[in-house]
């Protein structure tokens, strides 16, 4: 073979992961190429990979490439058109509204997010419909989503004359120049993270009054063309509402106010108020409880991974100890069908979290007995083995409450038959409220896999990357069997800590640096790595001992605390 000088090439050429060509002018945009390979997709491409790299559509090609596209079916995906469509809300708002501000507050279940104006004034009718109908007309226009980079000076005198100061205050000490922001129409703003290169993308939205704000709509990411019909959580958006105002309370409603409290010396104070907040939740749930006996006899925890329930049940022992109840526990893990009678899953997988992966009759029949006052053999589980074996005895008097941690125990065909008045079910996770800015969610998946990818390092030997790959399983297990029961829940624990990331983030950068560059785990570890750089850091030893945190970055006096074995 042989090898001579040749002139650069003027045309790049682009392979798609279905083995397909396209070869196109250097300089060519990705959006450009994925018009011409127009790929089937679940979903409205939104993005893309090149070589591995997550970039925007907008994105110039300065040689050969491989393309997979990114749509509205991925988690990426969905991240950016939620984000860009907050924006196309925020410039529409500015043009009809430009006294006031919009605020994102926090997601809804049914794929929203609640906002308000920032004067606290519920829009009318009239305004809303404006607003709705301004958003679509920027669609209709196919108006460009800019990349604006501006001297960090400008930017921080665009945040003041805003009265955008959370911004001003979170960059002031970036140590870049410069600031990359967006423009839509004029409208400029920052967002963590990328964009969909045009108005026209943003078609599938809409806009409907929710308490004194509104919520905006958008697809899901399981069901990517439509949006979801209205259902309203009144408790969970309770839930955020009063940990919203806890953080005005405290002084805390933004990261950019959490660093400050942090630089001003402010840590330990800022800790110990969150630590009792939970205290106060804990004593107000056992004191319910405990006006409910003597008919409440089993009390039922259930909540999605890293939620920290290990360290809430115990907890709540204690409470319920100092109220003069006595706990007792049954695992419901110990009710797992042997490993050959488990369901399988659409790839041929066990699937251990089907609620037919436990043995139902069986766990039904223990509770009524125990209710019944008789004397029942609790299962052990070998999950060495796979097999189930013969465990200890059981009974319980008047003075006791059974404590049932399981991601089934707010199912209600796991406890068919027993009354209603014997049970008490909680619903724990991590409901974040702390943003960066008005605009700029932390979303509660990102502080419970941050929790996680901090625990499974520690105590059970998995890298990030593994972490990071199992994720898309553990959060559709959460859609199909524990988001769709929480609502069958007496109360809901915030287990969310306003300080948590700033201590999470010394533990958690050096793992997410390790995921091996150019792999998907590598994308959704850099998305972490930019996002926890706004945050500064807390050590760990501040941290009291029987917290929920410490569950995941250890320490914790409870890890042998068995309140239930006296």
């Amino acid at each position: 073979m042989t090898i001579k000088p040749a002139p650069p090439r003027q045309e790049i050429q682009v392979r798609f992961m279905d083995g397909r060509t396209f070869n196109g002018p250097s300089g060519s945009t990705v959006e450009a190429f994925m018009r011409a390979a127009a790929p089937k997709t679940n979903g409205q491409i939104v993005a893309a990979l090149v070589n591995g790299h997550l970039r925007e559509l907008s994105h110039q090609l300065p040689g050969d490439a491989t393309l997979d596209p990114v749509t509205t079916a991925d988690s990426d995906g969905v991240r950016i058109y939620r984000r860009s469509l907050s924006f196309l809300m925020i410039a529409a708002a500015a043009e009809l509204f430009p006294e006031h501000t919009i605020t994102v507050h926090h997601s809804m279940p049914l794929g929203g997010y609640y906002c308000e104006r920032s004067d606290g004034r519920r829009l009318t009718d009239e305004e809303l419909a404006q607003l709705r109908d301004r958003m679509r007309a920027l669609v209709e226009a196919d108006l460009p989503i800019q990349r604006v980079r501006l001297p960090l000076d400008e930017a921080l005198q665009l945040f003041h004359e805003s009265g955008d100061l959370e911004k001003a205050d979170l960059f002031a000490k970036r140590r870049k120049d410069y600031l990359t922001l967006y423009e839509i129409n004029g409208v400029r703003d920052y967002f963590h993270g990328f964009m969909v290169s045009s108005t026209g993308y943003l078609d599938l939205f809409d806009l409907r009054h929710y308490h004194n704000g509104f919520i905006l709509q958008f697809p899901r990411r399981h069901e990517p063309d439509r949006l979801q019909p209205f259902e309203d959580e009144p408790r969970l958006a309770r839930v955020f509402r009063d940990y919203n105002d806890w953080l005005d309370v405290v002084g805390v409603p933004s990261v950019a106010a959490l660093n400050r409290a942090i630089a001003a010396g402010r840590t330990q104070e800022v800790i110990l108020v969150a630590e009792a907040l939970h205290e106060r939740q804990l004593a107000a749930i056992a004191a319910d409880i405990a006006g409910r006996r003597p008919a409440l006899k089993l009390v039922l925890i259930s909540g999605p991974t890293s939620a920290g329930k290990t360290t809430f049940s115990k907890r709540l022992a204690i409470q319920l100890l100092a109220q003069g109840i006595q706990p007792v526990a049954v695992a419901m893990d110990n009710y797992f069908v042997n490993r050959e009678d488990t369901p399988v899953d659409e790839n041929g997988q066990y699937d251990f979290e089907a609620l037919e992966a436990v043995d139902v009759p069986l766990f039904r029949r223990d509770l009524q007995a125990l209710l019944a006052g008789q004397t029942i053999t609790q299962p052990r589980y070998d999950f060495h083995t796979g097999q189930r074996e013969t465990g200890s005895e059981l009974k319980i008097g008047r003075e006791h409450v059974v404590i049932i941690e399981g991601i089934h125990g707010l199912n209600p065909r796991s406890v068919e038959g027993i009354p209603a008045e014997a049970m008490y079910r909680i619903f724990i996770s991590a409901f974040t409220q702390l943003n960066l800015d008005r605009h700029n969610r932390v979303p509660t998946t990102d502080t419970r896999m941050l929790r996680r990818i901090v625990r499974d390092a520690a105590h059970r030997g998995y890298t990030a990357a593994a972490t990071i790959r199992r994720w898309p399983s553990v959060r559709r297990g959460e859609k199909n069997y524990i988001f769709p029961h929480q609502n069958n829940a007496n109360v809901f624990f915030n287990s969310a800590l306003v300080y948590e990331l700033s201590v999470l983030k010394a533990l958690a950068q050096p793992l997410l640096l390790q995921v091996e560059p150019g792999t998907p785990e590598r994308v959704e570890a850099n998305r972490l790595l930019a996002f926890l750089q706004w945050f500064d850091p807390i050590a760990g030893d501040g941290v009291p001992s029987d917290s929920i945190l410490r569950e995941f970055i250890g320490g914790s006096i409870l890890e042998k605390f068995e309140p239930w074995q006296r």
